[in-house]
């Protein structure tokens, strides 16, 4: 495979995951972050610092509009849920390293 073709695919790839998260709000970041390692922010910072690797300055706010579909400020009124205690255990457990 040629270096274009893949990577259009990761593109594309990247495009469907970012599609899937905004569809599934009910999935909270905490959620992410303990099963995964990774969040919604996690993907806004990696895009951004992205973009300054090629000398593309993208805010914080802009990134996260950009994984997230609107302003991070708002998605977190509409869908984020105070994380219960189970929920804080496992991700203070996981950063213990």
């Amino acid at each position: 495979m040629d270096d274009k073709t893949r990577t259009e695919l990761e593109a594309a790839t990247f495009r469907r995951l970012v599609a899937h998260l905004r569809e599934r709000t009910d999935v909270q970041n905490i959620d992410l972050m303990n099963l995964a390692g990774f969040c919604r922010n996690c993907l806004s910072r990696w895009y951004r610092e992205a973009a300054a690797e090629k000398g593309v300055t993208i805010p914080d706010p802009d990134a996260r509009q950009i994984v997230y579909g609107m302003p991070y400020d708002e998605w977190k009124a509409k869908y984020q849920k105070e994380a219960s205690s189970d929920q804080k255990a496992k991700m203070a457990a996981a950063h213990k390293h």
